[in-house]
């Protein structure tokens, strides 16, 4: 996105604590986005037209010789969600973070399986979002990056539940994880090994739970990614083993293709097996998805489309759930 305009600011650090207020930089940014979304024969698609808008401001500066930077996106306005983040960079010690929804730890490697738009489970039913790792999640979690031997490493960890506190406010809830969860991704692209084009990662969490469950929640997954000319292939394992009995566990295999055209067009297909493993008496179900998406950009101007479906979908013998939508998007 390119900026709108640059304001120098000499309040960030007061406005962070009671401390002498230090130059820093604030770049605004927004963009745009415009949707038609068609639902399946079951469902009710009514008015099929939409709009999302992004505005995103952020800021870095030195304080006591460290960057500090602070992000806050809006991200839709209409649906209220937003994300907010403040960071310190103390060179070769690493980076921290408070993050309050930008993405941190496993989360930042959920589904790395290459598209041209959305990812193949967008916008059908919730359900079908299952089998995508993150124990710590992406909301009031502490986020700790280095890199090391051209190794990335990704942390994440949070107390209690995962919710977006005000400042001076506590969440006053738990979520079925309530005990706080860990987790980290790996990753690292193919120069260490010698293989121009590959990126590969790996992550483990886990999630506490209270006395009367079994264990914790367990997080895993691998990816690999390979890009050789205008194509690339990716392929990703993922695994989430509940701490509780009666809950099935989740074993994911997915894979995609992305092919770019030209320099503007670009094209994508991928699938998706979801294993519910039965809990109890049980019968073990596969959720089956595939997704195909296109995507032509004119400069600042990108249109988009992608169509989606899934049958047993959310582990559901027989029910199933296709998504077409075609969307514009401007950026500024």
């Amino acid at each position: 996105m390119n900026n709108l305009k640059k304001l120098g600011l000499t309040a960030l650090a007061g406005s962070l604590a009671s401390v002498s207020a230090y130059a820093a930089e604030m770049t605004v940014s927004g963009a745009t986005m415009l949707t038609f979304t068609d639902e399946d024969s079951s469902e009710v698609t009514g008015n099929p037209y939409g709009m999302k808008t992004n505005l995103g401001f952020t800021a870095s500066g030195e304080v006591n010789g460290y960057t500090v930077s602070y992000m806050q996106t809006s991200v839709d306005q209409f649906a209220g969600m937003s994300s907010a983040r403040l960071s310190v960079d103390m060179g070769d010690m690493g980076l921290i973070a408070f993050d309050q929804g930008s993405g941190s730890g496993l989360a930042t490697i959920d589904d790395k399986t290459p598209t041209a738009a959305e990812e193949i489970w967008d916008g059908l039913d919730g359900l079908t979002a299952g089998g995508l790792v993150g124990a710590a999640g992406n909301s009031g979690v502490w986020n700790y990056i280095h890199s090391f031997a051209g190794i990335k490493f990704n942390g994440a960890i949070r107390k209690g539940s995962g919710t977006k506190n005000a400042d001076g406010a506590s969440s006053g809830a738990t979520d079925q994880a309530g005990q706080g969860a860990w987790d980290f991704a790996l990753t690292t692209d193919g120069s260490m090994l010698g293989v121009d084009g590959l990126a590969i990662g790996a992550g483990y969490g886990e999630a506490a739970r209270d006395g009367t469950s079994i264990g914790d929640d367990d997080h895993t997954t691998v990816f690999a990614n390979y890009s050789v000319g205008p194509a690339t292939f990716g392929a990703q394992w993922s695994s989430i083993q509940y701490g509780t009995t009666g809950t099935a566990d989740q074993n994911t295999e997915a894979w995609g293709v992305a092919f770019n055209v030209n320099d503007n067009l670009s094209i994508s297909y991928g699938e998706r097996d979801l294993e519910y493993d039965g809990a109890g008496s049980t019968a073990t179900v596969t959720e089956k998805g595939d997704g195909v998406a296109v995507a032509y950009t004119m400069g600042s101007i990108k249109i988009a489309g992608n169509r989606n479906s899934v049958s047993n979908n959310g582990g559901t013998t027989g029910s199933s759930d296709e998504m077409t939508e075609i969307a514009v998007s401007f950026a500024f």
